[in-house]
């Protein structure tokens, strides 16, 4: 893609840099607004500056992703519903040895069920339990949510369903599920390995010991047990509000209306219930494995789960993310319209010539361009962007590094999610969700999460990619 106009060049530039400073500081003080409004103002900029035309604005939005995403919020609500955290904490917690050991065991479900049920959706439903399980264990959040995070994002590469870019990477390679599966799988159970030895040697120390006294403020094992959904909510909090969050206010309404809180099944037909939500999930699952459409699978599955239960599910879609759909509404605009104005393309076409996957440092360069493209304007796009060059490239070179190249494109850009907050929507789920939690709030900022992300996703890239099969 050719460079725009130089008016083009600097509106677009200026636009995303706009959604850019507010996606990575939402509470700014020239214009506090939070995430969702910076993406919509990211995103009214390229119209208004002329760098995309409404018709273009709205065909950028990927509305099969919004469907997932909304697809497997209702199912996860259901899940919840069903006691899903229930056993899920006593699996957790089952005989563990402190901390180090719990750590462990949240980075290897995060990334497993990354793999199966897709890196955001694994933030959407367990950034909250994550947050009670270290409080419940008097132990510091921030290294929870680095691994449940991190984790996702790593697992989450092993399959075409982990993650919207590798399902982009497998239809636009025709790849089969277990030729992506084999190919990607070392790789990504050393990156696990890897992700997990930084967490601890970051954290050794904060993990061994709980706190004490009246710094413990820990929960009770029921509240853990009877952990309830929480939707994700990506606009910052009103600093006039003090500590009070959106949440607050549902509290509020809870014993009123009922909104928000889905009560548990009720007992007559409780069993019946709990085991159409497990069979619906689990057919969810068969059918992404099977390679049918990943949107429509999840929203029929909840779909079904609504006709099943069978009365007014006003209280269950009341809890889906709102607003971190149109967060992505934004996004996906605003990062179209960056695209347009050709400055990733330029980069691209200057960096080609060195990114040949037949020579080492070819691929280390290839690596490196995935990497900064994947922070700078996300990695769907950078998948959308350099796929169909990457392998044309490497099929110029010989026609047996095509495959490896697709699953090079696929590990490293989801892997770079890693580097920044910014780097991948499951990154700002864990952030947004634990900014926003009902009683065990913390605040993960960009700084924080890059001194541990920048190591952690240069290693586990080196590590993986001579693991890398085509």
């Amino acid at each position: 893609m050719a460079l725009a106009s130089i008016p083009q060049l600097v509106l677009g530039s200026i636009a995303f840099t706009t959604f850019w400073m507010l996606a990575v500081f939402p509470a700014v003080p020239f214009l506090p607004v939070g995430r969702t409004a910076g993406s919509l103002l990211g995103a009214m900029l390229m119209v208004v500056f002329q760098v995309i035309d409404p018709e273009q604005a709205y065909a950028a939005i990927d509305l099969p992703i919004l469907g997932l995403l909304f697809g497997t919020m209702v199912v996860s609500i259901y899940l919840e519903r069903a006691q899903m955290f229930k056993y899920l904490a006593r699996l957790l917690s089952w005989r563990s040895q402190g901390g180090r050991d719990l750590l462990c065991r949240v980075c290897l479900v995060s990334a497993l069920a990354s793999a199966l049920f897709t890196n955001d959706t694994t933030c959407i439903v367990l950034t909250d339990f994550v947050l009670k399980l270290a409080k419940q264990h008097g132990l510091p959040a921030k290294p929870f949510l680095l691994a449940l995070a991190s984790s996702a994002n790593i697992g989450s590469s092993a399959t075409p369903i982990g993650n919207p870019q590798n399902l982009v990477i497998a239809v636009e390679s025709k790849i089969s599920f277990t030729k992506f599966f084999l190919g990607v799988l070392p790789a990504m159970l050393v990156g696990v390995v890897i992700n997990v030895a930084i967490l601890l040697l970051m954290f050794w120390n904060q993990l061994g010991s709980k706190k004490q006294g009246a710094e413990l403020d820990a929960i009770s094992e029921n509240e853990v047990d009877g952990h309830t959904f929480l939707p994700a909510r990506m606009s910052h909090p009103d600093p006039s509000e003090g500590n009070a969050s959106d949440n607050d206010d549902v509290e509020k309404n809870v014993s009123k209306k009922g909104c928000y809180q889905v009560q548990k099944f009720v007992p007559k037909k409780e069993a019946f219930l709990k085991t159409s939500v497990y069979v619906v999930s689990l057919g969810m699952l068969v059918a992404l494995l099977m390679g049918l459409n990943m949107s429509w699978s999840a929203i029929s599955a909840a779909l079904i789960l609504v006709a099943i239960d069978f009365k007014d599910a006003g209280p269950c879609l009341d809890k889906v993310s709102y607003s971190l759909l149109v967060f992505f509404c934004g996004m996906f605009i605003t990062v179209d319209g960056f695209n347009r104005t050709g400055i990733p393309s330029a980069f691209w076409n200057f960096m080609e010539p060195y990114s040949r996957i037949n020579h080492v440092s070819g691929i280390a360069v290839l690596s490196i361009v995935i990497l900064l493209l994947s922070n700078l304007a996300s990695n769907v796009p950078t998948v959308l962007l350099l796929g169909v060059q990457v392998a044309k490239s490497a099929a110029a070179v010989s026609p047996k590094y095509e495959t490896r190249a697709w699953l090079v494109l696929a590990y490293v850009s989801t892997v770079a999610g890693n580097l920044s907050l910014l780097g991948s929507a499951a990154n700002l789920i864990v952030c947004e969700q634990a900014r926003r939690s009902e009683l065990h709030k913390f605040n993960l900022s960009f700084w924080a999460h890059i001194v541990f992300g920048l190591p952690s996703t240069l290693i586990v890239t080196a590590a993986g990619l001579p693991l890398i099969r085509g």
